[in-house]
Order: C-alpha cells, then sequence, then structure tokens
C-alpha cells in the first residue's frame, strides 16, 4: 500500500508518518511538504509541494491513499492567505485525488469544525458543521467540510475519511506552539506544573485534548481499514479549570468570559498575543464530542489521558523542545511565522 501524506512535517505529520512506517501493511509512504526537514523516517520518501501552486498529481499518482493534513494557523491578520491555503489549497488536493484516482482520501478536518453545541453532554458526528463564524479557523474548517460533501456526491467511488479531533499535544509540538499562539507573552521559565499562578475559571471553558502519537495511529487504521465517514478523536477526561489546575498545580480564579476576550483582543492588537481573540470564541463555543463511533467503528482507543497529553506540552514547553523539521524546529523566540499542520488543531 502507497500512502501520501500531504503536510507531513507538522504536529500530527510527523505522528502518522511514524504510525504508517509501523505498520508492516504500508510498503510506501511519500511525505509532502513545503520546506524539506532534516528528520527522517525509515521509509518515508519526502516530496516538496506547495498545495496552493504545484502540481500535485504527479505525486498522488499511484497512491492507495491520501491524507491531507496541511494546515496553516497564521497569519491570523490577513484571512486572504490562509483561506487561499486551507481551503483553495484542501479544494485543489481533492482534485488531484479525483484526477489521479486515488481510492481513499482521509481529511483531517475538526472539532472546530463543529457549530456551538452543549458543553454538558457529548455530541456524536452528526452535530452540523457550519463553525464558529467569529473565528477564521471554525470559518474554514467548515467551508472544507462543505467541499468535501460535494465531493463525496461526484465521486461515490472515492473512499473518504474525516477525522474531527480535538486539541492535539505532544512534546516535540510544544515550542511551535507556543510560538503560533502564546507569543512572547508566556515567559518560557514559568511554563511549569506549580510555577503558573492560576488557570481562569471561565464560563464554557471545557474542552478535549489527545496525544499526537494517539492520533497518528487514528490516522492509520482510517488508512487501512475499510471505513468512511466522520470520527470524533479526543481522549478522557474533560479538561475544564478544575482539572486543569490541577495538571498543573494551580488555583483557579473565575473570570467572565468578556473580560477573558477583552484580554485577548488587547493582546492580539498590541502583537503581543499571535492567536486571534475569536479562537477564543471558538474554544467557548464548541461541543463535548462523543467518541463511541472512533471506538466501536475505526477500533480506536486512545493510548494516552488527556492529562498525559498536557503534562507532556508543559514539559515540552519548559524545556523547549521540538523535532528537526521546518514547523516543530525550536529556533529563537516566538514569531508567530506561518507553518502548516504545526498547531493544537491538524
Amino acid at each position: 500500500m502507497k500512502v501520501v501524506v500531504v503536510g507531513a512535517t507538522g504536529n500530527v505529520g510527523t505522528s502518522v508518518v511514524r504510525a504508517l512506517e509501523a505498520d508492516g501493511e504500508v510498503t510506501s509512504i511519500v511525505g509532502v511538504a513545503r520546506r524539506m526537514p532534516s528528520w527522517r523516517g525509515g521509509r518515508t520518501e519526502w516530496r516538496r509541494a506547495d498545495v496552493v501552486t504545484d502540481d500535485l498529481t504527479r505525486i498522488f499518482d499511484g497512491a492507495d491513499a491520501v491524507v491531507h493534513l496541511a494546515w496553516l494557523f497564521q497569519p491570523t491578520r490577513d484571512a486572504t492567505v490562509t483561506w487561499r491555503a486551507n481551503v483553495l489549497g484542501s479544494m485543489r488536493v481533492f482534485r488531484a485525488v479525483a484526477e489521479t484516482g486515488v481510492p481513499t482520501l482521509v481529511h483531517a478536518s475538526s472539532v472546530g469544525a463543529y457549530s456551538p453545541g452543549p458543553k454538558d453532554r457529548a455530541v456524536d458526528e452528526s452535530w452540523p458543521t457550519h463553525g464558529w463564524p467569529g473565528a477564521a479557523y471554525g470559518r474554514e474548517k467548515a467551508y472544507v467540510e462543505r467541499v468535501l460533501d460535494v465531493f463525496e456526491n461526484d465521486h461515490p467511488g472515492i473512499r473518504v475519511v474525516r477525522m474531527r479531533p480535538g486539541f492535539i499535544f505532544k512534546r516535540e509540538a510544544a515550542t511551535e506552539q507556543r510560538r503560533l499562539f502564546a507569543g512572547a507573552l508566556v515567559p518560557r521559565r514559568l511554563i511549569r506544573p506549580g510555577r503558573i499562578p492560576f488557570v481562569p475559571d471561565i464560563p464554557g471553558l471545557r474542552l478535549q485534548a489527545l496525544h499526537a502519537d494517539d492520533a497518528g495511529e487514528a490516522f492509520r487504521l482510517a488508512v487501512t481499514r475499510p471505513v468512511s465517514g466522520a470520527f470524533n478523536l479526543a481522549a478522557d477526561p474533560v479538561l475544564d479549570p478544575a482539572e486543569l489546575a490541577r495538571l498543573l498545580g494551580a488555583r483557579t480564579v473565575p473570570v467572565s468570559a468578556w473580560v477573558a476576550r477583552s484580554a485577548m483582543a488587547a493582546g492580539w492588537h498590541l502583537r503581543l498575543l499571535p492567536a486571534a481573540p475569536g479562537l477564543l470564541e471558538l474554544v467557548l463555543q464548541i461541543p463535548i464530542m462523543n467518541m463511541d463511533r472512533a471506538r466501536d467503528v475505526l477500533g480506536w482507543t486512545p493510548r494516552h489521558t488527556a492529562g498525559e497529553a498536557v503534562q507532556e506540552l508543559m514539559e515540552g514547553l519548559h524545556d523547549g523542545a521540538g523535532l528537526d523539521t521546518p514547523p516543530l524546529a525550536p529556533r529563537g523566540e516566538p514569531a508567530g511565522e506561518i507553518h502548516a499542520g504545526a498547531g493544537v488543531w491538524p
């Protein structure tokens, strides 16, 4: 089986490559990235390509599956750049899959594609995916879901799988995630359990996370098993302020959503934070997901708890951890640079 991984050098991509390399059924892996990594997997061939401008059919030709992970989180101040890469780039990936006759397409969607939903009960994959219009990330993920609706209707012979993970963490991605989302506002020396003074107890702050290696395993299963449709991916427990405070050795402090939004907006406008304030609103709106389908149909069970994934993130942030790929390289101070597939969401 030949598998092409688009966006193979980021947080999720490196874990997907590792999972595929450990599978004896996968005989050939092609990693696609805009910039070549020094990091090398054992059996992966690397190809340089930009999903926005380059010919993808020559790379996809002869593949049994394409895994599409490439996604830009920055620049948040120019939505036309992320739209071009994330939406138009995805459309070019899907078109190349159809033109080359690849029988399987696995796409990295996200919990961020879901419409606002409940925090007190879990929803399954039938929950609407219209996103949160106040955040470019949610708008773009939701739009690509609509593109896939049309793609599946027009190409019924192609098996399409949509993966909808929660927040994805691992040690090697910590420094890049800090660059993309926290910037220079958070001193590295303070990022360790016991040194973080408090966790803001914001109404609606309940989220789900998983380890990137567990995400990689889920994508491997989606490639190698005859499944289709959408799969929610997250590990237990659901992370609320109390659980986060316990993990970080901190206390909770009540903070209104308005105060939190205002503080984040001020940091963004002052260029202290690279993450746009709409992302906080998105986090407060997204529903809690049910993972029954991933367990029963995909056969996926995470090996790490959500808490363990967070602890790896914190250790990596404190140690300045990274990996020798352009998105994950632990270089310099946070700058909010443009990278594909490196964030907490794919």
